[in-house]
């Protein structure tokens, strides 16, 4: 099983914060209105309640258009509370934002979020002519939020030609993975240049060897 490398140093992740507005009303009629002045809906689906606000869609832009995870500090007028993003509504032709949930978050009680993947070091198998092929951009995993890393590391080192990395053999303290096992992450696909055998590569030395003494012996003839 994969673990962490020794050299790579657990970052937790990072808070944004994010200021709204109650809702006062709702239904379709007000959330038009909502959208129309540059605002998005949103919801907090609580512990004991379902909180509705708005807040400019601007406020979104560190959140959503990155590929870091995030906790959220939602301050909406005078009240506080600690979330995690769980989706987003976009337009289908605009791609701006129609509406956004989240859930509420509290210290004893786990979350599940999709943390980004971050590859680190220098593979054996890219340096001998592989490609690193990355499947998985992001997996989904449950914990709580101290314990909650802003990117899931993955060393590459020692993997060769044809080795792959399965959500199953990476570890990390403290949260559970919940993708499939058996789900590829990632792996050393075989490039043109590793995909030639040692008889081939011999072939065309040979070959541009013979091609190179039949230009130089036609070269005197031509002249």
């Amino acid at each position: 099983m994969i673990t962490l490398s020794s050299t790579i140093t657990f970052r937790q992740m990072k808070t944004i914060e994010i200021k709204g507005t109650f809702r006062t009303e709702l239904g379709k009629k007000s959330s038009k209105e909502i959208r129309k002045a540059g605002n998005v809906p949103c919801v907090i689906y609580g512990k004991e309640k379902n909180i509705h606000f708005y807040t400019h869609e601007l406020n979104f832009k560190n959140l959503v258009y990155t590929p870091a995870a995030h906790l959220v500090k939602l301050i909406i007028e005078d009240k506080e509370y600690d979330a995690v993003l769980k989706d987003m509504q976009f337009h289908p032709v605009k791609d701006n934002i129609l509406h956004a949930d989240f859930i509420e978050i509290h210290d004893k009680k786990p979350v599940v979020i999709n943390i980004p993947i971050k590859v680190h070091g220098d593979s054996v198998g890219v340096i001998a002519g592989g490609k690193l092929s990355i499947k998985r951009r992001s997996l989904k995993v449950k914990g709580l939020a101290n314990d909650l890393p802003e990117s899931l590391d993955v060393d590459i080192t020692d993997l060769k030609i044809h080795q792959g990395v399965k959500v199953g053999d990476l570890s990390y303290p403290g949260i559970e993975l919940l993708d499939p096992k058996k789900s590829l992450v990632l792996t050393i696909a075989t490039s043109r240049v590793a995909q030639k055998s040692e008889e081939e590569v011999a072939a065309e030395a040979a070959t541009d060897a013979t091609n190179a003494a039949n230009a130089a012996a036609a070269a005197p003839a031509a002249e």
